[in-house]
């Protein structure tokens, strides 16, 4: 069976820092016309069996993902992981890791900040739902409700800013770790929004990811920015990468629409030819 288009593989649920339950992804994904659409929450895969009934039932492709976290010194790295076996041993206990570094951050941060400021655990709780990977998102959310700040990006730029006393370093592998696990899970490995203000990773990195099964890059994304698309568009050409576009969906935590940006029917199918970890869940004929 074949998927249909448009595609937008980049979603995310209130099973990490989204803030819609992922069947409400779903259904917004098919209100903006996609007719394939992956959940891609920070490191997890618990919205994936909600996502794929509620995608199927709307007579959409849903195509299993996740956005991993990794780092490369200072900065983070986003690899988006399709179609890998959500049960491999390595990349299950590496996922875990993250999840578990996520949550003693949020905690450690919390508590800086409750010295300061009206907010305790239970209130950033409140923000998240049942096996939510918490983080500085829900952390921002409180912050919100309590009149703190104005909304997330305020947060994010003041009070969770890294350049705050109250930031906490995440754990996460190197990316180029990262992609390996992925690629041995049998996924298909892209990196999420490479040239944004950061700027591309360096040539040396980049290559040893590709060399570690890198599958392509990300580069319709509302946050990448010239020249840094244009150096990964001539790799793309160089290596014939897979490219990929999509919203970054969060719900309300961020202006992004579903299907603004969308990717093409012809990498759709690379990506779910490349993928042996998982399948694409089709609707019923």
């Amino acid at each position: 069976m074949d998927f249909q288009g448009p595609s937008d593989l980049h979603l995310h649920s209130d099973h990490s820092d989204g803030t819609d339950a992922p069947a409400e992804v779903m259904r917004a994904a098919h209100r903006h016309g996609l007719r394939t659409a992956a959940l891609t929450d920070h490191d997890t895969t618990s919205g994936w069996a909600e996502a794929a009934e509620a995608a199927t039932s709307l007579g959409m492709t849903f195509l299993p993902g996740m956005e991993m976290s990794a780092k490369y010194k200072w900065r983070s790295v986003h690899v988006l992981a399709y179609l890998f076996d959500p049960d491999d041993r390595r990349l299950r206990a590496m996922i875990d890791r993250v999840r578990s570094s996520r949550l003693e951050r949020a905690r450690t941060m919390a508590e800086r900040i409750g010295r300061d400021y009206d907010l305790t655990w239970d209130d950033i709780l409140a923000h998240t739902s049942d096996g939510a990977t918490v983080g500085r998102p829900h952390i921002a959310d409180a912050l919100v409700a309590k009149g703190h700040v104005r909304d997330r990006s305020d947060a994010f730029a003041t009070i969770l800013s890294p350049r705050s006393d109250y930031y906490v370093a995440l754990f996460a592998p190197d990316p180029v770790t990262a992609v390996g696990l992925v690629a041995d899970a049998g996924g298909v490995p892209i990196i999420a929004h490479p040239a944004g203000r950061a700027g591309v990773l360096p040539d040396d990195v980049l290559f040893a990811m590709l060399d570690a099964g890198l599958a392509g890059f990300e580069l319709g994304h509302r946050e990448n920015v010239e020249p840094g698309i244009g150096r990964l568009r001539a790799l793309v050409s160089e290596r014939d990468l897979i490219v990929t576009g999509s919203s970054d969906y969060h719900g309300r935590g961020k202006p992004n629409i579903p299907g603004e940006n969308t990717t093409g029917d012809e990498m759709v199918r690379r990506i779910i030819g490349a993928g042996t970890g998982s399948a694409p869940v089709y609707p019923s004929a």
